[in-house]
């Protein structure tokens, strides 16, 4: 171990130990951004950055494990990203769907999927639901593997379950207007049930949520960090939580 290693293990300490562990986010949301920059700056393939960006997943959920974070929202794939170039889509689409595999079979967490699934090819579809049915039953953190997802999609098909189920009732539309809340829509959300998240970190800089987790995220902390995701180091997030606990959360007001 050379002296860098020992000072950044030690830095790493330092922030663990200041760090208030009563105020760690319950749920922390992701967006993986800078893959393809990464790539670029390496000069390599796009690809190469996607896969250098899925081998950082499983020590980055090690890191919350180690902290108490109870769910995280890992933004694989948006909506916009299914426009890319059919090359680039179908290697992303490969990459993501062994990444979700190999997640399920270390039978560490539950992998649970959010987005259009409908969207997405078979394969990719399956191979989503197959995580989703493997690691169920695990008590461990909930990993939401957010693929084809986009804030405003998700909002359209919250609505659209929401007029399903209340016309499967003999409901109709008026008597839906009389009782609509805010709660219903939330239990109609990919993400209904979970706490919303208290922190949401977008990596490369990059100073916007691009719709990511839009009903969600209204009393969200956000953090962003310059460092790619495949740069994104233990010491980034650490510092992304310090950041987190020394706010004063205003819910709003």
């Amino acid at each position: 171990m050379g002296i860098r290693d020992l000072v950044y293990g030690a830095y790493a300490k330092r922030i663990t130990t200041g760090l208030d562990h009563d105020r760690i986010p319950r749920h922390v949301g992701v967006v993986l951004d800078g893959n393809r920059r990464w790539a670029s700056e390496q000069g390599s393939a796009s690809s190469a950055g996607h896969r250098a960006g899925a081998a950082k997943i499983e020590e980055f959920l090690g890191w919350c494990e180690e902290v108490g974070v109870e769910v995280v929202t890992l933004w694989l794939l948006s909506t916009d990203n299914l426009e890319r170039p059919p090359q680039e889509l179908d290697s992303l689409l490969g990459i993501i769907s062994q990444t979700v595999s190999d997640l399920a079979a270390t039978q560490r967490w539950h992998v649970h999927p959010v987005g259009a699934l409908d969207l997405l090819p078979d394969y990719t579809a399956r191979a989503l639901k197959e995580a989703d049915a493997a690691t169920r039953d695990i008590d461990g953190i909930t990993v939401n593997v957010a693929v084809g997802y986009g804030g405003r999609r998700e909002l359209v098909d919250a609505v659209r379950a929401l007029l399903t189920e209340q016309a499967a009732e003999g409901k109709s539309i008026d008597d839906l207007a009389a009782v609509l809340d805010v709660e219903h829509i939330a239990a109609h959300l990919y993400t209904r049930g979970q706490p919303d998240p208290e922190l949401l970190i977008r990596t490369s800089g990059e100073q916007r949520l691009s719709g990511f987790m839009l009903w969600q995220s209204a009393h969200s902390e956000f953090y962003f960090c310059e460092a790619y995701w495949p740069d994104f180091r233990k010491i980034d997030f650490l510092r992304a939580l310090r950041s987190y606990s020394q706010r004063e959360r205003r819910f709003g007001t």
